[in-house]
């Protein structure tokens, strides 16, 4: 891993780049919540990072993640594709989920919340640019889906996330999920990597995900 003091030059510069695009877009850097990805790092980097002040990490398996967390202090965000099966241990151990995608998800997370008597936030993950690999609900069945789990689930559903096409310019993915989220009156748009969260805070991103710029390259 990287050095502790690595990580901590890291975040600083984050930070930041963050201020200075949250002031280039008329916004508080107040507004942003920096998501550290830690996934394929060790506990000692994440630990590393909350003794530099960072407290809201990301990690994309439930596994991995279930050998670094719980922290006392931190919170967790699982940010990649949620198997089913997978969903009672991400229930039990996530703050957040940030890819409900599905309605088979959605009945095995509520399942799951029965069983373990507490519900994570929730996230609907939009496939903003439908892309076949990629996990998320298809674009042009988003504001159904959105609708059936603000029904589902009223007080934890928060918002949206989305991961744009690689190569081709952001912005207009990114504006297109914050109006997606505007229309359901939902705060959350979780949009924005080491590589564009500028255009995703120009976009109105209240999370961003970084991973590379705080850790280094996996």
């Amino acid at each position: 891993m990287p050095e502790p003091n690595l990580i901590a030059r890291n975040l600083e510069a984050v930070r930041a780049r963050i201020a200075e695009a949250a002031r280039a877009a008329g916004r508080e850097a107040a507004e942003i919540t920096l998501i550290a990805v830690s996934k394929t790092q060790p506990k000692a980097a994440v630990e590393a990072a909350m003794a530099a002040g960072q407290s809201v990490f990301g990690e994309n398996r439930v596994q991995e993640a279930a050998e670094k967390f719980p922290v006392a202090g931190a919170r967790l965000h699982i940010i990649g594709g949620l198997q089913t099966n997978k969903a009672e241990q991400a229930v039990r151990l996530a703050d957040s989920i940030d890819s409900l995608d599905r309605p088979r998800l959605a009945e095995a997370i509520a399942r799951a919340a029965d069983r373990a008597g507490r519900l994570p936030d929730l996230l609907v993950q939009v496939n903003i640019g439908d892309e076949p690999q990629k996990s998320g609900i298809p674009a042009a069945m988003a504001d159904g889906f959105i609708c059936e789990m603000r029904a589902r689930f009223p007080a934890a559903l928060k918002g949206l996330m989305c991961i744009p096409p690689l190569g081709l310019d952001p912005a207009p993915f990114f504006r297109r999920l914050a109006a997606m989220a505007d229309a359901h009156g939902l705060p959350v748009r979780s949009m924005g990597m080491s590589g564009d969260f500028p255009a995703a805070i120009a976009a109105g991103a209240t999370h961003i995900r970084v991973g590379t710029a705080i850790f280094g390259a996996r």
